[in-house]
């Protein structure tokens, strides 16, 4: 062979060298990231081919597939009660992505997931299509529905839980949205979304998990656990060294009380009243550091709770000065809370201190329903001793008994709670928030629920808003839906 000859050959190996380690290099190494690039029209349309599987709640589904004329996807998502049960489910959307249970569950409800490859095997071979798994939740569809029609118009969420497993009961936000509205991609869909994604109401925020606020007073009972975790107060009937007025740590700025006879107050008598005074003084005496660690036991300063959704963090701040920490420690200045982390602290209490990690999602189940995933109960910390939580849960029924949350009493049901009012805004000129946090007990001295409620905004007079008046009756009728169901 001539040398020209030689060189051409030794060229057209190469190419070929080359389109083989390009096509390798394609199919072996940059699969994954090409199929799940937002350009790749073909995976969103394989995801819509399908009919999704199902997200459960109380044994029956609320999430359904439709079919979608004039479109390259043959299945929208459909839900039942969508502005319901869309804190829990989220959204899926033919244009708009995923959300929430939808976007984090996916792989098991197109059917995609690992753990369903013999299913989709033996599909192959018996003829039938392909199916999506399904999403057995922990909700109580009582207790939901009780929360969201006591929220009615009220802007506010609520968090519920089973103190003695974790178990999510209801997870509410409104004003909420239904997720069908968009799950299309046509112009109705996408005028729905604009709406939704531009309002002033913010209706996409699942408040219950993704909004901080102030928890006032009802941050008092931590503030209670651990003055009594830290030996500042032994007996809850005891007399404190508060003094009336009380004056902030290095100020002379009095910490105001809106109740009468707080001076030297109980713990109990001062839970009961909601002294202002009693708890930052009991808060500077226990000191930053030891409030910190006590609220980071409950679950404050966490950023990586997932139930599966990731909540924000709560926060109690770790630099504050003296006078930060004493206001902080009734639930004012930088702490922050969401109603999921209230609802955590209502459970870690009422379970005799033992704080279960929160969870929503039951178990995972194939098209057949053979359960492929099931949650354990898993204990996340003990915040205090069962003997101090005993003392805080005999402190919480006293104010349902005798103080500000008569309003959430069950009949032949001890119940235990605490309400807040938390100021916010420049010179807390802003509406503030009505707090309320309780639980329930069983005869038998266990408690099967957990309630955090916040109302954001209603249409009450500033004057009228209190978490009493306003949150506790809600607090109130999901107790009573949980208790009805005997779960």
């Amino acid at each position: 062979m001539n040398k020209p000859l030689r060189r051409i050959s030794l060229f057209c190996g190469l190419l070929v060298l080359a389109l083989l380690i390009r096509t390798n290099w394609l199919q072996y190494v940059q699969a994954e990231e090409l199929s799940t690039r937002k350009e790749n029209r073909r995976v969103q349309i394989a995801q819509y081919a399908t009919e999704r599987g199902n997200i459960i709640v109380g044994g029956e589904p609320i999430t359904g597939s439709a079919v979608t004329d004039g479109s390259d996807y043959k299945y929208k998502r459909t839900y039942t009660a969508g502005e319901l049960w869309a804190p829990v489910t989220g959204y899926a959307s033919q244009a708009f992505g995923s959300t929430q249970l939808e976007s984090l569950e996916d792989g098991i409800l197109t059917g995609n997931d690992d753990r369903l490859f013999f299913d989709r095997t033996i599909g192959m071979f018996t003829g039938e299509k392909k199916q999506g798994g399904n999403v057995v939740t922990t909700l109580n569809p009582a207790a939901q529905k009780a929360a969201f029609d006591k929220l009615s118009t009220k802007k506010g969420a609520v968090a519920a839980i089973d103190p003695r497993t974790g178990a999510i009961l209801a997870l509410v936000s409104t004003p909420s949205y239904d997720p069908s509205r968009f799950a299309g991609n046509s112009k109705a869909d996408e005028k729905a979304w604009v709406e939704l994604k531009d309002s002033e109401d913010k209706n996409l925020v699942n408040r219950a998990l993704r909004e901080t606020y102030p928890p006032g007073s009802t941050f008092k009972v931590v503030t209670a656990a651990a003055a009594l975790e830290n030996g500042v107060v032994k007996e809850i009937n005891d007399p404190t060294d508060t003094p009336e007025p009380y004056f902030l740590p290095g100020t002379k700025t009095p910490m105001v009380n809106h109740a009468s006879g707080c001076e030297k107050a109980s713990l109990n008598e001062a839970l009961r009243v909601s002294c202002n005074s009693v708890f930052a003084n009991l808060g500077n005496q226990v000191g930053r550091d030891n409030m910190v660690k006590t609220a980071e036991k409950f679950g404050f300063n966490n950023d990586k709770i997932d139930i599966p959704v990731r909540a924000f963090a709560s926060v109690y701040d770790k630099k504050m000065g003296k006078d930060g920490n004493a206001q902080s420690a009734i639930g004012q200045f930088n702490t922050a809370a969401t109603p999921l982390q209230m609802a955590m602290v209502t459970a870690a209490i009422a379970n005799d201190g033992k704080l279960m990690k929160p969870y929503m999602v039951d178990q995972l189940t194939a098209p057949n329903l053979d359960v492929i995933e099931k949650h354990s109960p898993e204990e996340m910390s003990r915040p205090l001793s069962a003997a101090n939580a005993q003392k805080v849960q005999e402190m919480m029924v006293n104010v349902v008994e005798k103080g500000t949350g008569e309003k959430a009493k069950i009949k032949d049901v001890k119940v235990g709670g605490k309400t807040g009012t938390a100021q916010h805004g420049e010179g807390n000129k802003k509406r503030p928030y009505a707090w309320f946090i309780s639980y329930a007990e069983n005869p038998d001295g266990t408690s099967p629920v957990a309630v955090a409620v916040v109302i954001e905004d209603s249409d009450a007079d500033r004057e009228d808003i209190s978490g009493g008046g306003l949150a506790a009756p809600v607090a109130k009728a999901v107790m009573e839906a949980v208790l009805k169901s005997g779960k």
